[in-house]
């Protein structure tokens, strides 16, 4: 009704941008966990094994998000390692929504948005399982 009709056929690309957006910054956490895992296990309060793992699921899940494959079960995962860290943060840290120095969940919040457009929408036609 209120739509701007030229632009609906752009949603593939955006589905695309978002996933790749989306995994730039899950594959830049989750590489810097594999680099450093000690220092980042202290730094989140966690033991390094478990940095590792998280680690590798980052970096798993935004390699899924940009090829297209798996998309949808990558967004579910990274929708749970997302209200993970905001348990942590409310529940452990007692960081409110903004958070000092901008520390807050509020991040994670849109994060934990974003990967839920990826999986209602499955990502979108531009993807390796389409080629």
């Amino acid at each position: 009704m209120f739509t701007i009709p030229f632009a609906m056929q752009f949603t593939g690309w955006s589905l695309f941008l978002l996933r790749v957006v989306v995994a730039v910054v899950f594959g830049t956490s989750g590489y810097n966990h594999l680099k450093s895992p000690r220092e980042r296990a202290e730094s989140i309060g966690m033991p390094v094994p478990f940095t590792v793992f998280l680690g590798a699921a980052e970096l798993a899940g935004a390699v899924a998000l940009v090829a297209g494959f798996l998309t949808q079960w990558a967004a579910l995962g990274l929708i749970f390692l997302m209200l993970g860290a905001v348990y942590k943060k409310i529940a452990e840290w007692h960081t409110g929504f903004w958070g000092e120095k901008s520390m807050g969940w509020h991040y994670d919040l849109m994060f934990i948005a974003m990967n839920l457009v990826i999986f209602t929408t499955g990502g979108g036609p531009i993807a390796v399982t389409q080629m």
